[in-house]
Parts: structure tokens; sequence; C-alpha cells
């Protein structure tokens, strides 16, 4: 195995505010080729690693879970490593120009997910000599774009099997979720067009439902928020598959007083999946939900269970949904199977869980409502919505 020499160190090169454009394009340039080479270094040792099976030693049974777990790899990142550990035998000219930093890791992996073992054996049944494609695909991949190596690859794979079986559409969706340090998510799906079809007509079919007065959000925003929609929808509905005899649910830890207590309380609740969320953000949460009070002792064992009961019941909420029927917020409508039901004064300050008490609000305006915004039901009955600032949100007759 060889080793790479030292890598550039950015402290001992001059600043690089000093340095001239065509300087700092060419240290860029030189870097990316050390981590090429690095990277392909990385390639060969995953994959004497998994064939020697020395992941044993730490009592693991693949370098994929290895890499995840000791390595604080992501689960794509594992995957992608271990795939491009497997294909650099199969190409040796590929596997020299990576080596020499002239093809990413991302270029080898475009070899690497097309091109798997039953691929291989087609090609060696069919009398196809795998070695002029590597020569091109090494071609492609050290002059042209990705794109342009993604184009090589396909042309190949449908000239293998022109008139093959239609692949399985499953083994062709994919879908990976990273949590990030403040609870947020960030994800990365592929899926076949059929799958791929299904899901923009669902999630189009409710950005074009929730089309709230002055919404500026961006379509990516709105696609976002039809996501998370779409989840409310198959949570509240109660027909996921069950989880170890537990209907799916999403799940808050807050300690009692922090529920309580007035103010943002940052970094307070926890959720199941362990992201961390303030005292706010719980509350919100807690107003349409079921609660379980548990005692913990001073080493943070369970004490005690109370019994899980609903904040607000399907009878009232029953009756919520009869007299408001819609979203309150001012200018929403969104409708009442998306909507949540809001205390007025919240319960754990007190504030009765009573029709009078409840408000349909969706999950957009749900948050509003606990950053500020109010809603209040007027003597006659009629919904008003107020900003922070205490003025009103008049909805006007629209100017054609």
């Amino acid at each position: 195995m060889t080793v790479l020499d030292a890598p550039l160190d950015l402290d001992e090169v001059e600043d690089l505010h000093r340095l001239p454009a065509s300087d700092v394009l060419e240290l860029l340039a030189g870097l990316v080729v050390e981590r090429n080479r690095l990277d392909a270094q990385i390639a060969g040792v995953v994959r004497h690693a998994e064939l020697t099976q020395a992941v044993e030693h730490d009592g693991l049974s693949s370098v994929r879970s290895w890499l995840i777990g000791h390595q604080r790899i992501s689960a794509a990142d594992a995957s992608r490593m271990v795939r491009v550990g497997r294909v650099v035998e199969h190409f040796p000219l590929l596997a020299q120009r990576f080596a020499e930093g002239s093809v990413t890791a991302a270029q080898m992996d475009v070899v690497a997910s097309a091109v798997g073992d039953r691929q291989r054996a087609a090609a060696e049944e069919q009398g196809i000599d795998l070695r002029l494609f590597d020569r091109v695909w090494a071609e492609v991949a050290t002059v042209s774009s990705h794109k342009a190596l993604v184009t090589a690859v396909n042309a190949f794979l449908e000239a293998l099997e022109p008139d093959g079986v239609e692949p399985d559409p499953v083994e062709q969706r994919s879908l990976t979720m990273t949590t990030h340090a403040d609870g947020t998510v960030t994800g990365h799906f592929e899926l076949d067009a059929v799958g791929g079809e299904k899901v923009k007509t669902a999630i189009e079919s409710t950005v074009q439902a929730d089309r709230p007065e002055g919404d500026r959000r961006t379509r990516a925003q709105r696609q976002g928020g039809a996501l998370v929609q779409l989840a409310d929808n198959a949570l509240a509905g109660g027909e996921l598959p069950v989880l170890r005899t537990v209907k799916p649910h999403v799940v808050v830890t807050i300690a009692a007083d922090d529920l309580v207590t007035d103010g943002t309380g940052p970094a307070t609740a926890t959720m199941g999946f362990g992201a961390v969320i303030s005292a706010a953000r719980a509350r919100w949460l807690a107003c349409d939900s079921a609660v379980t009070r548990i005692v913990m002792g001073p080493d943070g064992t369970p004490l005690d269970v109370g019994r899980t009961h609903r904040v607000v019941t399907p009878a009232l909420r029953r009756a919520v949904v009869a007299r408001d029927k819609e979203c309150v917020f001012a200018g929403c409508g969104a409708p009442h199977h998306w909507a949540e039901v809001h205390h007025l004064v919240h319960w754990a300050h007190g504030g009765e869980t009573s029709l009078a008490n409840s408000a349909l609000l969706c999950e957009p305006h749900h948050t509003q409502v606990h950053h500020g915004f109010r809603v209040e039901r007027d003597p006659g009955g009629r919904w008003r919505t107020y900003r922070p600032d205490d003025t009103e949100i008049l909805i006007g007759p629209r100017i054609v």
C-alpha cells in the first residue's frame, strides 16, 4: 500500500487573500487531486478489510457497519465506499486514474452502482469485453463532465439488455436521511419512474390544496411542507404498521416544570429519534396529544408510570371540527383533517380542554400561533387573527 505524501498545510500557505486568482484555483485543483488519491486509497483498504473480514476484530460483520459506527460516516457514504472498493478490481484503467487523482470517488460510484455482479455476468455471457468499456469510461471520466459518464454507463446498460426483463421498481427505490446536531433532517431519495410519479402527484395535490392568503414560501418550501403534511395525515389516520405493539407516533419527553414554565426553554425536550427541541416547541406539540406522566428517580430510573390519556378526546375533536370545519387562521382554510386542535389557553397553564378553549389550526399556522400570532373567537362566533403587534389580519376582496 502506498501512503500519500503529507497533505497540503493551508497554515503554511501564503495568506489566500494575497494570492492571485490563478494561484487560488491551482491550489484548489491540487487539493481535489489529493482528495481523489486519498479516496482511492480508502477504497482499496475498505475492500481489503472486507475480503479479510477485518471488522470481526471489533465484533462487527460488515465494513459498512464499522464505518458508520466507528468512524461516524453516514450510511449513504459508507455504502458508496464499499461499492467503490468492490468495483476497482474489475476496471483497472479507471482504478489507475482514480489512484492518480484524475477520477473522483463519485465517478467511480457511477460505475459501481450500475455495473454489479449481475451486469458483469450478463456481459460475459454475451461475449462483451469490459476492458473496452473500462478504456472508454476512463477517458470520459477524465476529460468530460460527471453527467457525460452517467450517460455513457446508461448507454452500456441499455445495450446490454435491450429486450431484457423490466427492472424491479422496488430495487430502484432508495431513501437516506441524516439528522444533524440541531435536530434538522436532510435526505436524498431515488425512485423509479412510476414511484416518482406517485410521490410527485401526492405532494403536488397537497401543495395545490394548501394555498393560504399571502403565502410567500418558495416552491421548495411548499413541497417540504406538503411532505410533512402527508406524514401527519398518515400518522393521524392510524393505519400505519404497528411498531412492537405500539402505533407509530411522535414522542416528546420533557420535564413537567419546563412544560408549564413560560419562555422558549431552548434544548429542553427530547424527541423519539434523538432530536432536541425547545420547551416552546414541545408545548405546541402537546396541544393535541396523548400525555403519559413518568416519575423519575435521582438515577434516571422510572419509579412510576401514570396512565396515558388524550388531551383532546375524539368526541371533543368531532365537536371542534363540526364548529370550525377548517383551519381558522385568517386566509387559510386548510381542511380539518390537516388540522390540530389548539388550546387558546394551553392546558399546561391551566387552560380547559373544552370546545370554548379550542380552535382548529393547520400545522404551519399552529406554529405561527405559538410564535406570537393569536386567534380569538368573538361573541358573534367569528374567528379573528392578530399579528404579534396586536394588529388584526383582515382579508378583503381580491382586486382582479
